[in-house]
């Protein structure tokens, strides 16, 4: 077991008896949050979503099967993993707090070694689920999100800016003659320039919401959440300038720069605003900046003008 405590437990228990003695058993594996009532244990499970709860079943107030319906009813707690750990040992108990998504049905009084490898066996389930969901969320290469990922943070973006009536804007840039710097240091070499530019974007942006993925090939695209055009071209300009700065290494001492360019498009979406439409003003200013002899950055109302 690792002793960097890289997972996080919480226990429900009104018996602060039996907080000690769990937390004596597994705080040396594990960072560990207590609550004594389910109000408490609920609001720690949303501020800090740990890895597994542990849940007692009787408590004065809510009891543990209402305590779980609770978190399985919320967006965020709703795939935190439940065991109940309980005084209650009818099979009908353990069929209840099975039907209601718990994990597993530890019985009191508890062997220590029993619990300690229940836990592990289910932190270890966690942690694999959790290695399989950011591998395909993230492109293998540049270790930074892939397509599908960006998909899915558009869509929420898009959705909050329709009802925020804010502006979001969309940057997509390209690798100019990517494939002349594959046809002459190689494919590994062209792997290098996109995991350079992969380290560049992120240093680029200014605000956690902002995002970047890798759209595909030589293409990478940035997603800037309430920015109205002229802020998405400044950012833009930004990188532009930064990438055309840096020197990459190649075999044999030789240093390689490269440039982008980049399409930008921004809008304020409304309700029936096409998804589609706002992603290809983007498209379009990419190609014409291409068209304008790259390492360029072009809006898309460089276009209407």
């Amino acid at each position: 077991m690792s002793t960097e405590k890289e997972n996080t437990l919480l226990i429900i228990d009104d018996e602060k008896t039996n907080l000690r003695i769990l937390t004596h058993i597994l705080g040396q594996d594990y960072n560990i949050y207590t609550a004594t009532n389910g109000e408490s244990g609920i609001k720690i499970a949303r501020d800090n979503m740990p890895d597994l709860i542990l849940l007692d079943i009787l408590m004065p107030g809510m009891d543990g099967y209402q305590i779980l319906s609770e978190i399985k009813k919320n967006e965020e707690t709703r795939r935190i993993p439940v065991i109940f750990i309980t005084g209650l040992n009818s099979d009908e108990d353990e069929e209840k707090g099975l039907a209601l998504d718990a994990v597993d049905y530890i019985t009191k009084p508890f062997n220590d070694k029993i619990v300690k490898l229940r836990v592990r066996n289910q932190v270890q389930v966690v942690n694999q689920l959790r290695t399989i969901e950011y591998m395909s969320m993230h492109d293998q290469l540049t270790k930074i999100p892939n397509r599908r990922s960006f998909d899915e943070r558009l869509n929420m973006e898009w959705n909050r800016a329709k009802r925020e009536l804010t502006s979001i804007s969309i940057l997509l840039a390209d690798v100019d003659r990517f494939k002349s710097i594959n046809d002459t240091y190689g494919h590994q070499q062209g792997d290098i320039v996109l995991q350079t530019l992969a380290k560049i974007f992120p240093r680029s942006l200014r605000r956690p919401a902002d995002f970047v993925a890798r759209w595909g090939g030589e293409e990478f695209v940035i997603l800037l959440p309430n920015t109205p055009l002229a802020g998405a071209t400044e950012v833009a300009e930004h990188i532009r300038s930064d990438i055309e700065k840096t020197e990459i290494s190649c075999a044999g001492g030789l240093t390689l720069n490269i440039t982008i360019s980049i399409g930008v498009n921004s809008q304020v979406p409304e309700r029936d605003s096409p998804l589609a439409q706002f992603i290809s003003g983007a498209d379009k200013a990419l190609y014409a900046a291409k068209q304008e002899g790259r390492n360029k950055v072009l809006n898309i109302q460089n276009l209407l003008d």
